[in-house]
């Protein structure tokens, strides 16, 4: 597994347990740092790594490796919920003992591991010498990639956070910071996406060119530093994940088994289907403000939960109920109280109804991104809905910057990324489940803390209207969606409704349950619109589940097109979907993933005239039989998508 060169310089390698990649990690003239390759193909060029620490310097200029130290690790982690039940965790680490050179003799370790569909590497920095904190001033970590490669990302340090449309460039390009995790095509096809795992009291990383390399740039506090903290203590996992096709890089859970495992009992977390009162604000039948359109009031929460029964739906959320929407929410949301119910809604009144109706309520706390004024009422409101049996919340930040301690910091800085675990802990001692808007990316925490079921983290339908073109949805899995499940808010069967003009045909709604994951699943819409004459497409929607046994992705291109087929958790059943672009195609699926029986196939899709412009409400349903040799053919109009359920017969 290791392989040591022996000169005055420090040489070693890492292979991945099926030997396809290598890792060499280098000090040289004091310098550390690492490169990767790919069946001999250079990946990433030898590339610099290091920390800067505010008043004491580079840390990674003078070093000598001291020891090195090696393990083969192979596990098969079981998922509480997900996209997989089981997640292969195996892999070769070396740890690298570097020691500094002059009088500080500071210390440092280089912890990598080496999977076969890709690499992760961390710092670990243990109490030094002379001091046990430190305040890092910039990580020195370099990417070495072909800057003639093309990636595909979205801008960091933006107002609106990480809800921009993806956008297509050459990576050495890209000399203003974007997000992670940013895919990449090189020259010689092989794909990328380098991300971080593990994120905890620390900035997240983006990325930008500088000096044809890609360097990190971990996301800065108010004072320009990018953290302080006390030794020990280990930077995220950088990560690097690589495949031989944009589909591969979608059944990557690297984050995931990078993490730690739950140091509690998290039986009690449930995924969940939902309705909310919700999209009619969007429309304009309904506000988040009290007034004679106020949307959360007491009779039409009931209304919900009585629709929701009908409909065989298991939960509503519920927004605009607590004071302090009134006037220009977003300036104002200072004036939030979280344990404060609007005159016309009663919350306990409402939450005992939905007991009695076995629904199951979606708190909300929109924070607006006025942190102080959260976490000055956080406990209490937790409380609050713990007492009224409410064990689902969905959280927003919908403002430019968090106040912190009296200060504007980035959603993504550390002190944004330690409010967010903040309010994941506490849910968990409550046995409460999120659903986090305006979050900090996934970096696979989810599997340490599993009530944190979903979260935003782009551009979802609430952008519908003109601000999303249908390739955005052909993006999402080869970008976003690498780093964990995503709300979306799917479903919206009021295509052309002039408030909202959703640019899909009605079939890719329902495909939407099926192409983004995400452990709390809404759908959206009014109630209404999954009656009549939309019933038999509702009844996929009903159906469909929210926790998997395996996911296979089947094919796809970046921006073009993507498929996806999904095992059941808790039958023999299986569920297949896919989205196009603005191109409308044809494509064959092979049905090879199936066990040995025959199958019954109920097909939601596009007509031949379906249309996203001008004709995106026509839609069939077939239904037909099918084994594991067999193939199916499916249309996708322009803008369109499908859904199949396939039954064990």
């Amino acid at each position: 597994m290791l392989k040591r060169r022996k000169s005055k310089d420090s040489q070693t390698e890492i292979t991945s347990p099926d030997e396809h990649i290598k890792c060499k990690f280098l000090v040289r003239n004091g310098k550390i740092s690492y490169s990767i390759y790919r069946d001999d193909v250079v990946v990433v060029r030898n590339s610099r790594l290091g920390l800067n620490i505010c008043g004491e310097g580079i840390l990674g200029d003078n070093f000598s490796l001291i020891r090195a130290q090696e393990i083969e690790h192979s596990e098969t982690i079981e998922m509480p919920w997900g996209e997989d039940r089981f997640i292969d965790n195996s892999y070769h680490e070396a740890s690298f003992f570097v020691a500094e050179n002059r009088a500080l003799g500071r210390l440092m370790t280089l912890r990598f591991r080496v999977f076969n569909d890709g690499i992760a590497f961390r710092y670990e920095i243990p109490p030094q010498p002379k001091f046990r904190q430190i305040t890092i001033q910039d990580e020195l970590t370099e990417f070495g990639i072909n800057p003639s490669s093309a990636a595909w990302s979205i801008p960091a340090f933006q107002p609106d956070r990480y809800e921009y449309n993806y956008e297509k460039a050459r990576l050495g390009d890209l000399s203003s910071p974007v997000h992670t995790p940013l895919t990449i095509q090189t020259p010689d096809n092989i794909f990328l996406s380098i991300h971080e795992a593990a994120l905890y009291n620390y900035g997240s990383m983006t990325l930008e060119a500088k000096n044809a390399t890609i360097k990190s740039n971990i996301t800065p506090l108010s004072d320009n530093t990018k953290a302080h903290v006390s030794l020990p203590f280990n930077t995220p996992w950088r990560v690097i994940m690589i495949g031989d096709s944009a589909v591969s890089l979608t059944k990557n859970r690297m984050i995931y088994a990078l993490n730690d495992p739950p140091m509690r009992d998290f039986s009690w977390v449930k995924t969940l289907k939902f309705i909310g009162i919700w999209w009619a604000m969007y429309v304009g039948e309904w506000t988040w403000a009290p007034g004679e359109k106020h949307g959360a009031t007491t009779s039409h929460a009931k209304e919900y939960i009585d629709e929701a029964v009908k409909l065989g739906i298991a939960g509503l959320l519920i927004e605009g109920w607590n004071n302090g929407w009134e006037g220009d929410w977003l300036k104002n949301g200072i004036n939030n109280k979280f344990t404060e119910a609007t005159p016309d809604f009663d919350l306990e009144e409402v939450a005992r109804y939905a007991k009695r109706r076995n629904i199951e309520l979606v708190g909300h706390h929109e924070t607006v991104g006025f942190v102080d004024n959260y976490e000055s009422q956080i406990e209490e409101a937790y409380d609050y809905y713990a007492r009224n049996n409410i064990r689902y919340i969905k959280t927003g930040y919908a403002g430019s910057k968090m106040v912190i301690n009296g200060r504007p910091e980035y959603h993504h800085s550390q002190r944004g990324v330690n409010h967010y675990q903040k309010t994941i802990e506490l849910a968990a001692a409550k046995h409460i489940c999120l659903d986090i808007h305006e979050p900090i990316k996934g970096t696979g925490i989810e599997r340490t803390w599993p009530n944190l079921l979903t979260r935003e983290g782009a551009r979802g339908q609430e952008y519908e209207g003109g601000a999303l073109s249908p390739s955005h949805a052909c993006y999402l899995p080869y970008t976003r969606l690498l780093s964990g499940g995503m709300d979306y808010t799917n479903g919206i069967f009021d295509i052309k409704n002039p408030k909202k003009r959703i640019n899909t045909t009605i079939a890719r709604q329902v495909a939407y349950f099926i192409v983004f994951y995400s452990g709390m699943q809404m759908a959206a819409d009014r109630p209404f619109m999954y009656s009549g004459e939309y019933a038999d497409l509702f009844s996929f929607i009903r159906d469909v589940p929210t926790n998997f046994e395996k996911t296979i992705p089947l094919a796809g291109q970046i921006g073009e097109y993507f498929v996806v087929a999904r095992k059941d958790r808790n039958s023999a059943d299986w569920y297949i979907g896919g989205v196009t672009n603005e191109s409308g195609r044809s494509i064959e699926i092979k049905m090879d993933f199936l066990e040995d029986d025959k199958y019954q196939v109920t097909i939601y899709c596009d007509t031949e005239k379906s249309h996203y412009k001008d004709n995106p409400l026509a839609y069939e349903i077939k239904t037909k039989k099918a084994k594991s040799s067999d193939k199916l053919k499916i249309h996708l109009a322009p803008g369109g998508g499908f859904a199949i359920r396939l039954q064990r017969l």
